[in-house]
């Protein structure tokens, strides 16, 4: 918590104003897309499934292979308590929401389901997009399903298993267009993904990190993946990073208000 708190601070201190920025590109992402409000009927979709699962008591076993859970002592949770304290927060799901919308990717690759709100956010920013989406936990994937079948979000796909074990046959023969990367949070496992979907990019992909500076490792694989000589544009929202594949920008970070 104490690291969280620091690095928001210095966030703050260092992040600039749309006013600041000189890259055209960047300039029209963050004027005319983020900081744009999010279209009511959107909001009130994802709202509609988000209290959906907060009504929901059943508990389930949940397996976690990441970095574990800063509010949750036990691995015996209720489907509403992962709904508000582990499910994406609104302010995130109204960023991937913007960009889903805007840039309207075909392809969409999600690591870590959860209970599928990121899921659904992105369905229904973009519908005709087709998502992957990695759960490790059985449980929690069932879940995800369960909804998402009920909301008749068809479009999307959950895989169950081990990231390493299920990524290197998503990856064999297919590019997307939109990766959203909220699983794990532990650097090596960061970077490892990372490097595993870096073949599947194209010029236009977007690649969408969480919470990155939720630890000094998470932002050490930040760090790491904005200088890293594939990427170009890199975008630290404090909350979630985007990296972009652009072979005509210069290579740049930016840290943004929004």
């Amino acid at each position: 918590m104490w690291h969280f708190l620091t690095s928001y601070i210095k966030y703050w201190f260092t992040a600039k104003t749309k006013y600041s920025i000189h890259s055209p590109f960047v300039y029209h992402l963050v004027s005319e897309v983020l900081a744009k409000k999010t279209p009511k009927e959107i909001r009130q979709k994802l709202d509609t499934y988000r209290m959906s699962l907060s009504k929901d008591t059943n508990q389930i076993h949940v397996t976690d292979f990441g970095a574990g859970s800063r509010v949750f002592t036990s691995n015996i949770r209720s489907v509403q308590a992962i709904a508000k304290y582990a499910g994406i927060s609104r302010h995130k799901s109204d960023i991937l929401q913007k960009l889903v919308a805007y840039f309207k990717p075909e392809n969409i690759l999600e690591l870590g389901t959860s209970l599928g709100i990121g899921t659904a956010a992105m369905a229904i920013a973009y519908p005709n997009t087709q998502i992957t989406s990695l759960e490790g936990c059985p449980e929690t994937a069932k879940i995800a399903n369960k909804y998402l079948s009920n909301f008749q979000f068809n479009s999307c796909r959950i895989i169950i298993g081990e990231f390493s074990a299920q990524l290197p046959k998503i990856l064999s023969n297919q590019t997307f267009d939109l990766m959203y990367f909220d699983g794990n949070h532990q650097k090596e496992a960061t970077i490892q993904y990372f490097e595993s979907c870096l073949p599947q990019v194209h010029n236009n992909t977007l690649c969408i990190f969480d919470d990155i500076h939720w630890s000094k490792g998470m932002e050490e694989a930040w760090k790491y993946i904005i200088h890293h000589p594939r990427t170009t544009v890199c975008i630290d929202l404090y909350h979630v990073g985007l990296v972009f594949f652009r072979k005509e920008q210069e290579p740049q970070n930016f840290i943004i208000k929004i």
